[in-house]
């Protein structure tokens, strides 16, 4: 099925998606700093420009959307059109998680991924679960984990 859309248009709408500072972003960053954890955001000098850097913990965390990086959950599904070009998209964004992840961990870094669907959504998380489940992983854990509307996960490139 051919696009609805003109090139012009379909780009100016992709561009309008917005990759940083995304509400459920801003509700991480307010969790954080709620319980006095300092961060950096967005740090472009490190493997895949991660959400939130916490120098202290040694401690990555990337928030994820369910639909862009496939995560097997209630909100993710594959689009009916055009498939092929989503399939091949969305594999592409995983497979470069999985570097990034295993980049950051080779270089010492624990690394969170905190899902879409633990933030939003029917199943989502409430706040104090959410911030009990980021400062049990912050203190405790020393490998790479994930937070999802089930929980807290040690971490699996899948």
């Amino acid at each position: 099925m051919a696009d609805v859309h003109s090139h012009d248009i379909r780009s100016r709408n992709m561009r309008a998606i917005r990759n940083q500072d995304t509400a459920i972003e801003q509700r991480i960053a307010l969790l954080l700093k709620d319980r006095g954890f300092s961060f950096r955001v967005q740090d472009k000098a490190l493997p895949g420009r991660p959400d939130f850097v916490l120098p202290q913990h040694k401690a990555i965390i990337f928030v994820h959307g369910c639909f862009w990086h496939r995560h097997h959950c209630y909100l993710f599904k594959m689009p009916a059109t055009r498939t092929e070009f989503w399939s091949g998209k969305i594999n592409s964004n995983v497979e470069r998680d999985r570097r990034y992840v295993q980049q950051l961990q080779e270089s010492g870094w624990k690394v969170l991924i905190v899902w879409e669907c633990a933030l939003r959504g029917k199943l989502r998380l409430e706040d104090e679960a959410l911030v009990e489940r980021l400062e049990e992983w912050l203190l405790a854990a020393t490998h790479s984990s994930e937070i999802d509307h089930q929980g807290l996960h040690h971490y699996r490139a899948d």
